[in-house]
């Protein structure tokens, strides 16, 4: 008995650290919804692929030609590049145009959305000439915005290979029908304005300006930026948006194939700072009429240089705790986001890095501005009801490959003036809940937005995913290189090879978290219909048919671009808002009077809906937040079952002259069109 005893104390360490595992995996383990449980809350929404309508006569091209340092390695380098937006670029009051990225052709293709009004105009497009350009550079992503204030939806591009590009709408190229539709919208009204818009848009309707001078004439001997994302916001307060660039690369020949070097890989997989460098550019000025302009100041030293060389992949701006200066968020491929806390003042902006607190039970890698993980996307929203914005991060989450983990970052602080404080201190209020929340791993993920799709009143959470499709499964090698030294691997020809045919997560899907009854997410994609094994980049929302219900348009790398119409039944009713700015004293749209397009985006206009039984619903007017996909510029707001009374709406904004202005209305559910200048006033349709 007593060597029995012995024995057993002997084993005690090992007894009690085999309890912990158990316990612990107990409690962090994420809890897994049932077949029954998520087809329940799949009955929730409907969604009908349509395909999106894209120009003939390109060359296609399955695989990017690179340069000769990464031909071992080109179809990682050809793995991102697939964008889309989705705004009213024509004037018809619907978010029903699409601006496409499309690597296949690399081309910047402006297309209606699909369906009833599809034939407004034919698909064609962006022409960049006279502007000079060569062999090595390819588009990226496209960002609509209203940048020279004409009250004309313009669209910013950004590439790798050179500097971005603005195509800035010609007066007269958007003449439809201006803020006349909503949930009811006049049938008549709205063909009209398609006719009248039908013969104006094309390529032709738009003037290609250069982001930064100096690229030369002729052939482009610009800086060879390479670009993987864009926000625009007012990051100074002084009324008028300004631009983010966050450059992946550093400057060089990526995609020159007659060349060999000029180029390097990331110098480390969880904190590399060797990138391209970012840059914030503040507007300076603007006009209008049939040759139109803008320009802006690229402004030094904005950002800290271990920030500003990160490898960025995705970036979202929010004035985060109410003092309407935009927050910046930087999700960095190989480690280390950075949450930003905005400090600037007119004519000057100042970002401040802050962190998330450090606990015993915080991992480090969970903690704002310290984490290793590969930041592939973020999204902005009230994901629990409280008034206070929370995050969503996409990171590489694919079991016996790379696991690390998404970002469910939920707000601690009780309200905005809380966040307020804590932003100040350097402290960033949010913890990660995405394992108990179900949201944690879901595969390589990439952009993400968060939208109420069935009007309820809570946000479902829609995920890019997947890499390099291809036959040949190359985990195996991409994990040995994740445990090389990182001397190893700065240089490309040391990676292992990803060329065409290989395989690293090429068969996961699209991913739709939708909120569960407990508050936790399931991914209902597969019920949906949603679960396409093609890999995915950019996500665009919108109400393309002024239906209250928002519609989403997905872009595949290296597939057709998709268009998923929402039917869901039941749906809660909705509050719409396209809210404008007035043009400032001065500007190009305070000279020409009222504008024959949309009107001029009220970016950063924020937005708190209070219903009848009490809930606080929060939202903005985004300026392009995310990877590769832009949602539109009007805000949408889910209220729930039963809700037809007038419900109470704060706008907060920043009129045309810097001034921050506020007001409070009592507004009908359905859609609403809104000037605000010094007051906001409804604009009635005709």
């Amino acid at each position: 008995m007593t060597g029995t005893l012995s024995r057993l104390r002997g084993q005690l360490p090992g007894i009690v650290a085999l309890a912990v595992m158990v316990v612990g995996f107990l409690v962090v383990r994420p809890p897994v919804p049932s077949a029954a449980e998520t087809a329940s809350v799949a009955q929730r929404y409907a969604f009908a692929p349509m395909s999106i309508g894209m120009p003939s006569g390109y060359p296609e091209q399955t695989i990017r030609k690179v340069n000769k340092d990464y031909a071992d390695i080109d179809a990682w380098i050809s793995s991102v590049g697939a964008g889309i937006a989705m705004n009213d670029l024509d004037g018809d009051g619907l978010a029903n145009d699409l601006c496409v990225t499309d690597p296949r052709i690399d081309q910047v293709v402006v297309t209606p959305v699909p369906g009833a009004r599809s034939g407004r105009y034919a698909p064609f497009a962006l022409d960049p000439r006279p502007l000079p350009m060569n062999h090595a550079m390819a588009p990226m992503g496209c960002v609509p915005g209203d940048f020279n204030e004409d009250g004309r939806m313009d669209l910013l591009v950004y590439m790798w290979g050179r500097t971005p590009i603005v195509y800035l709408a010609k007066a007269g190229a958007q003449t439809g029908a201006d803020a006349k539709t909503g949930a009811k919208a006049d049938a008549k009204t709205v063909t009209a304005g398609a006719k009248a818009g039908a013969d104006a848009l094309t390529a032709q309707a738009y003037v290609p300006v250069e982001l930064v001078p100096g690229s030369g004439t002729g052939t482009y001997t610009g800086p060879q930026w390479n670009s993987n994302t864009a926000v625009v916001d007012d990051f100074d307060g002084d009324g008028h948006d300004d631009i983010y660039i966050g450059n992946y690369f550093p400057d060089g020949p990526v995609l020159d194939d007659t060349v060999s070097g000029g180029v390097s890989m990331n110098r480390s997989l969880s904190n590399a700072m060797n990138g391209g460098a970012d840059f914030v550019l503040r507007w300076t000025g603007a006009t209008g009429g049939s040759r139109p302009s803008v320009s802006f100041q690229c402004v030094e030293n904005v950002l800290p240089e271990d920030v500003s060389k990160g490898w960025v992949l995705a970036a979202g701006a929010n004035d985060l705790d109410g003092d309407m200066r935009p927050e910046l968020y930087l999700a960095q491929d190989h480690g280390r986001d950075a949450l930003l806390h905005n400090q600037s003042t007119p004519g000057k902006i100042q970002f401040t890095p802050v962190s998330g607190v450090r606990t015993p039970m915080t991992p480090k890698s969970k903690r704002i501005g310290a984490d290793s993980f590969k930041g592939m996307g973020v999204d902005f929203g009230d994901l629990n009801g409280d008034g206070v914005y929370d995050m969503f991060v996409s990171n590489i989450t694919t079991s016996y490959g790379v696991q690390e983990s998404n970002f469910q970052y939920m707000s601690t602080a009780r309200d905005t003036s809380a966040v307020r404080a804590d932003l100040a201190g350097g402290t960033a209020p949010w913890e990660d809940r995405s394992a108990e929340m179900g949201t944690a791993w879901s595969g390589w993920g990439w952009d993400v937005k968060m939208a109420d799709f069935d009007n309820s009143g809570r946000l479902a959470i829609v995920q890019a995913d997947g890499f390099v499709k291809g036959q040949t499964d190359r985990w195996p090698q991409l994990q040995e290189l994740a445990a090389a030294n990182d001397l190893v691997v700065e240089h490309p020809w040391l990676w292992p090879n990803v060329r065409a045919n290989d395989d690293i997560a090429g068969h996961q899907t699209l991913n739709f978290f939708a909120r569960r009854d407990d508050g936790g997410y399931a991914n209902v994609a597969g019920d949906l219909g949603l679960a396409v094994p093609t890999p995915t980049r950019g996500i665009a929302t919108g109400d393309a048919d002024g239906d209250g219900r928002l519609d989403f348009a997905v872009a595949r790398q290296w597939g057709e671009p998709v268009f998923y119409h929402n039917q869901s039944p039941s749906t809660g009713s909705f509050l719409g808002l396209r809210l404008t700015r007035d043009p400032a004293p001065g500007s190009a749209g305070s000279a020409q009077g009222t504008p024959d397009g949309p009107g001029t985006p009220a970016v950063g206009t924020q937005v708190t809906v209070t219903t009848p039984d009490g809930r606080r619903l929060v939202s903005r007017v985004d300026g392009g937040s995310g990877h590769s996909g832009k949602r539109s510029s009007e805000v949408h707001v889910g209220l729930g079952q039963n809700v037809w009374e007038p419900v109470q709406v704060r706008l907060c904004w920043r009129d045309g002259t810097g001034e921050i202005r506020e007001q409070e209305l009592w507004l009908r559910p359905g859609w609403h069109s809104l000037r605000l200048g010094t007051q906001a006033k409804e604009r009635q349709a005709a």
